[in-house]
């Protein structure tokens, strides 16, 4: 499945922005890291024209690179945008009341603005895009979960119990119909990306882009995850939850990564079965790397607590979290350069070293740029546009 960052780095009201010192640096830090999951998977899907963007017939270093993406990355990045998502849900609705504003008109505002973001985005520049359905997941959360009280939210842990109890079935299921075979990996196309100009990939994605949007608003209980987790503070207070965050990266991180090995050993070319085996094995490891998204946000949270308390950890910590608060550009900015890099019609490059290359280089540019723009004290395009679209109308009616 392709992968989007999350984009709602808390945004101020207009009593003004979270200041440095106030934000926890676990949320950033988690957006920047996965940036460069979400470069390596949509880099791969551009540069093979179709998902999950890996060479069906891997030789050598290409076994590697197959294995990692698909134990680490594929189907087990975008959850993590998913509960960073809710979990800002949740911190800009707080601000928002502090500051006595009407959270839920403002909630309603930015996200409708996201929607437009997505449509502008998946018709332009990728069909894969997650914004959009950011957007309507918002809106839906807005209506229907953000006031809710204590006791209904714990609706959303029974939903991830039943949901692994289905996980195991369908693992138990896959495993009992095991075969032998010589099944090769084959990428199912997508023809915008394959297209001969950019008006043939855009016309392809007026339709390719509705259909991915409608398919990934099941998401919501990932983000309903992140809406409970920051009811708690978890993020913020990290050392409160500690045993919490333990837990979760442990067990969470577990069923990802056991999950992805016997789909991970196929595209490396190591485990030889059947096209059914081959099915049901890339079945497993989807549901199951739902697991990364609330393992990985554990395992982030527990990363910032350790670094944020030394000099050179923080010094670590500071491109990253800069390219984290700056998520939504970060990520238009990589969607450019795909099309630049692997379209027919452009450089057209391609192949699994191409891919991993752009992936690291994009990355790393983004890094530097984000490190830039907050010593400039600067909010990123994207970012300042969001703001200036979702607070423009309120700003009026008080004047």
């Amino acid at each position: 499945m392709t992968t989007t960052p999350s984009l709602t780095a808390p945004a101020a009201p207009p009593a003004g922005p979270v200041r440095r010192a106030e934000r926890a640096p676990a949320p950033d830090l988690a957006r920047g890291v996965m940036l460069l999951f979400i470069a390596l998977a949509n880099a791969g899907n551009f540069a093979f024209a179709g998902q999950p963007g890996l060479d069906g017939t891997p030789h050598g270093a290409q076994r590697v690179v197959n294995f990692l993406m698909s134990m680490f990355v594929e189907s087990r990045a975008y959850p993590v945008f998913a509960v960073m998502f809710g979990y800002s849900l949740v911190q800009l609705a707080s601000r928002q009341r502090a500051a006595g504003a009407d959270e839920r008109r403002v909630l309603l505002r930015r996200n409708t603005a996201l929607v437009g973001f997505g449509l502008v985005h998946g018709i332009l520049l990728y069909w894969g895009d997650f914004l959009g359905a950011y957007g309507i997941v918002g809106i839906l959360a807005t209506l229907l979960l953000l006031r809710r009280g204590d006791r209904f939210h714990r609706i959303v842990l029974w939903l991830w119990g039943i949901q692994t109890v289905s996980a195991v079935a369908l693992t138990w299921r896959a495993f009992a119909g095991a075969r032998g075979g010589h099944a090769v990996l084959t990428n199912t196309p997508n023809p915008s990306l394959a297209a001969s100009s950019y008006g043939r990939a855009l016309l392809d994605r007026l339709t390719e882009w509705p259909v991915h949007t409608a398919t990934v608003i099941p998401f919501i209980v990932i983000v309903w995850l992140g809406i409970w987790a920051a009811r708690r503070r978890v993020l913020e207070e990290p050392a409160a939850h500690r045993r919490l965050l333990r837990r979760t990266a442990v067990v969470c991180l577990g069923v990802a990564f056991a999950g992805a090995l016997p789909y991970a050993l196929v595209t490396a070319g190591v485990l030889h079965l059947d096209t059914g085996t081959v099915g049901a094995m890339a079945r497993v490891h989807a549901i199951t790397g739902e697991y990364g998204g609330p393992g990985y946000v554990a395992l982030f949270g527990l990363l910032a607590l350790r670094l944020s308390g030394a000099p050179r950890g923080r010094a670590l910590l500071g491109p990253v979290s800069a390219l984290g608060q700056r998520s939504l550009s970060g990520y238009l900015f990589q969607s450019v350069a795909w099309l630049a890099l692997f379209s027919p019609w452009a450089l057209h490059l391609g192949g699994t070293y191409a891919a991993l290359l752009a992936a690291v280089a994009v990355w790393a540019v983004s890094l530097a740029a984000a490190q830039a723009m907050s010593a400039a004290a600067y909010r990123g395009p994207a970012e300042a546009l969001l703001r200036r679209i979702t607070y423009r109308p309120a700003r009026r009616t008080s004047a």
